[in-house]
């Protein structure tokens, strides 16, 4: 078998792999990357690339400020005891160095946004800034090696171009503005000529796609190989220390030694049904997932395989979810749940949550009714907005939506007609309508608090009042679409200590092995504070990976 040396193996392209990367290079490390696919960005790649980082020192630019204190009492009262004090409190300060280290040190540039933390009226939360976005990114520098980077979800392409997340959130809300945002874009997409002449991506990467860009760029400034097409099969532990792992490449294998140690960054299991099967709560189905399909538990079991203890595997990243014929994965609902007008209700033709809250806390409020949840708004609501896997009326009235998509809704003259066609209770969806119709008069959602916090009101529309998340039902015709508790991702896996070195059932550390990202146990536990909650941590614990092997204590 061929023998290949490195000091450090990182497992995985995602946003935590090549921090952790580029974190060990800077230490003086000779890095090898692997990738199981053959495109670099893993899901990272693929989603909006907000990332989660409190305390950060970006905020003070807009005059923010944020401590310590507060950023640990808001992820104790997310958490709770899922997680270790311990754990919590080292994301909480290792975050922000991340953060100075990676701008410094590569080209990952961010900005600080007034995205409100998912629950901004628990002890500590804060009504935005935490989250950041990252700044957009050249495609051109990449050169050839753009065919190499995973395309972002077909969802955040619109006509074509690429927004970032305070452009959607203009857009989607109908901020004064937000059509001169379409049009510009789309005119510098159209017109820029030498690009679309070597490919149909915008140039302008965004969200996911400019942070693995920026970061893709970073490795390949420094040199550091990435095997593309080259999955880990199994670990190599001798004497009870990982020292390496056995990776499939050119249809043979090869044994990686890892010197100082091997990094999981391989993502979840979302896309491996006997592992959802076996470990999530049901009904559960790889095709609700709005994941890349790439993630199997490859890391879970290769880990388990040499005495990691596996934990939070119930968990995952939740989100409500709709099927489209022909793509790749669901589309995930992540905003629109805030516009007024738009409700979910269950068989009973009733609602069971407020539809505002985190896609997190809405697709885990599902789970009850996986097989009978439905989205229903008006003729109003359908002119205004996009919903799942429509665009705005304004832009695409119903006669211009393809008939797979069409084929996806039912409508009706009538709620009465709607309710039948969709199966639901008559007399509890003509009462839903009363009472949003009351809400909406009065601007309390006294039945779930729509729009009572500052997350809710961030998606919702400034010019409806007096709750801009609420509005009634009443003009026909009526539409409703089935949605199913999907996810982003999974979050159980392997158990690691404060330095993401990997834990045995024992708790003690399993030298040479680190695991970060969706294949370790999150961080977060059974929750989702803030826009950017996977990004952040996989990144932080990347780079307190990476120092840990290099035993670089600054």
């Amino acid at each position: 078998m061929e023998t290949h040396e490195v000091d450090v193996l990182i497992v995985g392209t995602g946003a935590g792999g090549l921090t952790s990367a580029i974190t060990a290079h800077e230490y003086g490390a000779n890095v090898l990357v692997v990738e199981k696919s053959d495109k670099v960005g893993g899901t990272s790649a693929t989603s909006g690339g907000g990332t989660w980082v409190p305390n950060n020192h970006l905020m003070t630019k807009h005059g923010e400020s944020d401590s310590r204190e507060a950023s640990i009492t808001y992820m104790k009262a997310c958490i709770g005891d899922d997680v270790s004090d311990e754990r919590q409190a080292a994301f909480v300060d290792e975050s922000p160095k991340m953060l100075r280290f990676i701008m410094d040190k590569s080209h990952v540039d961010y900005i600080s946004t007034p995205y409100a933390d998912y629950f901004p009226d628990k002890p500590g939360g804060k009504d935005g800034w935490r989250t950041l976005d990252p700044v957009p990114f050249n495609a051109a520098k990449l050169g050839k090696n753009l065919d190499n980077l995973r395309d972002p979800h077909p969802q955040t392409i619109f006509m074509g171009f690429t927004i970032t997340i305070p452009e959607a959130s203009k857009i989607i809300t109908k901020t004064k503005g937000w059509l001169w945002i379409l049009m510009k874009q789309k005119m510098l997409y159209t017109i820029d000529i030498p690009m679309r002449m070597k490919t149909k991506r915008h140039r302008r990467l965004t969200g996911g796609n400019a942070l693995l860009g920026r970061l893709y760029k970073t490795t390949l400034d420094r040199k550091i190989p990435i095997w593309l097409n080259a999955g880990m099969t199994s670990l190599v532990e001798t004497d009870g220390k990982v020292t390496g792992a056995i990776v499939e490449k050119d249809g043979g294998p090869v044994q990686v030694v890892a010197r100082r140690g091997v990094v999981m960054a391989a993502g979840g299991f979302e896309s491996n049904p006997d592992m959802r099967g076996q470990y999530l709560k049901g009904p559960t189905d790889v095709k609700w997932s709005g994941a890349p399909g790439t993630n199997k538990g490859d890391a879970h079991k290769a880990a388990e395989a040499v005495g990691a203890n596996l934990t939070l595997m119930d968990g995952a990243w939740w989100g409500p979810t709709v099927q489209i014929p022909g793509m790749d994965r669901s589309v995930v609902m992540f905003v629109e749940r805030s516009l007024p007008g738009i409700y979910m209700v269950n068989g009973q033709g009733k609602r069971f949550v407020n539809e505002g809250l985190s896609y997190d806390v809405v697709g885990n409020a599902m789970q009850d009714y996986a097989d009978n949840t439905w989205v229903v708004f008006d003729a109003r609501a359908r002119k205004k907005y996009a919903i799942g896997p429509l665009m705005p009326g304004s832009v695409k009235p119903d006669e211009k939506v393809p008939d797979y998509i069409m084929n996806l809704i039912r409508k009706a003259d009538t709620l009465e007609e709607l309710a039948e066609k969709i199966g639901v209770d008559k007399a509890g969806l003509l009462e839903t309508a009363e009472r949003v119709a009351r809400f909406s008069e009065t601007g309390k959602d006294e039945d779930f608090d729509k729009g009572g916090n500052a997350y809710d009101r961030y998606y919702g529309d400034k010019t409806v009042e007096p709750n801009p998340c609420l509005a009634p039902i009443e003009r026909a015709p009526f539409y409703a679409f089935q949605a199913r508790p999907g996810d982003i991702g999974t979050k159980g896996g392997i158990d690691v200590d404060t330095n993401a070195q990997a834990l045995t059932k024992k708790g003690t550390p399993i030298s040479g092995l680190y695991a970060i990202g969706n294949c370790s146990s999150s961080v977060m536990g059974h929750t989702y504070p803030g826009a950017g909650a996977t990004l952040g941590p996989a990144m932080t614990f990347g780079y307190v990976a990476a120092k840990h092997m290099m035993g670089a204590n600054d």
